[in-house]
């Protein structure tokens, strides 16, 4: 029986790490990938409240309520 390659063996590939770069470097289907850079959301979007907004909560806060 044959003995398995070392790139096909999984277990083999994390025991040789020099061996996985270059299954890597040689991997067709590696290589016809499409790239592109994801960059992360570092900051989050600060939304500033409108003052049109802000003078409405404070009409709607300063009303009375009828039932009262």
């Amino acid at each position: 029986m044959d003995k398995p390659s070392l790139a096909s063996n999984p277990f083999a590939l994390m025991m040789h790490p020099d061996a996985v770069l270059q299954a890597l470097a040689c991997s067709d289907r590696l290589s016809r990938l499409q790239r592109r850079i994801c960059k992360p959301l570092d900051k989050p979007l600060v939304v500033k409240p409108s003052t049109d907004s802000a003078a409405f909560d404070k009409e709607v806060d300063s009303e009375t309520d009828p039932a009262e």
